[in-house]
């Protein structure tokens, strides 16, 4: 997998909204990736989480957005305004919503509502192991990534790049594979010739 492609996985999510009854202070909070869970990207290909996948991350300068939207920022960790930990489950996160943004606050309405309720995240593959099984089907376990933003999404997706690089890469192992089968077969050939 190409490191210096952007990925975007997604997650149906129990998004949550609070509000401190003390001051205007507003949050939305929730799991925005979730450990040791396949995820199947296409039939027969899957992806999940490691639990230190997020250990050398979250000191990166990381945005939350409104459907991966740079341009619609509601928070951002160096900011104090987005909060991201990791517990035993998955990567939590809480992000404080400015009173007087109306996006963020419409964004906040939505979800109380549970009009919104998933959410992604965009990252790098640093490190990840891959598991090529006896069926045919494929396993990524990522191990480590290089995290830029979360997003409350909509309609959260796969990006395209991403999922077209992992096929790809299934392309590339099935055509070796074929390759080994037909060198076999070729030197088998040669040494029935000789005999």
């Amino acid at each position: 997998m190409d490191r210096k492609i952007k990925q975007t996985r997604s997650l149906q999510t129990e998004l949550t909204t609070r509000a401190e009854p003390d001051s205007q202070d507003m949050y939305i909070e929730g799991y925005f990736a979730v450990f040791n869970r396949e995820t199947e990207l296409w039939p027969g290909a899957y992806e999940e989480i490691a639990p230190e996948a997020f250990d050398e991350t979250l000191n990166n300068d990381i945005r939350a957005l409104i459907n991966h939207d740079t341009t619609l920022v509601l928070g951002r960790n160096k900011a104090r305004t987005l909060e991201l930990k990791t517990d035993r489950f998955g990567l939590w996160g809480r992000v404080k919503i400015n009173p007087n943004d109306s996006d963020a606050v419409n964004l906040y309405e939505r979800v109380k509502r549970g009009d919104v309720d998933q959410c992604s995240f965009g990252f790098n593959i640093i490190e990840e192991e891959t598991e090529w099984r006896d069926d045919g089907t494929v396993k990524w376990r990522l191990k480590k990534i290089d995290l830029h933003e979360v997003s409350i999404c909509t309609f959260p997706a796969y990006e395209d790049t991403g999922v077209q690089a992992r096929k790809a890469e299934v392309e590339q192992h099935r055509q070796r594979l074929l390759e080994a089968k037909k060198n076999k077969l070729r030197e088998r050939m040669r040494r029935c010739l000789n005999n």
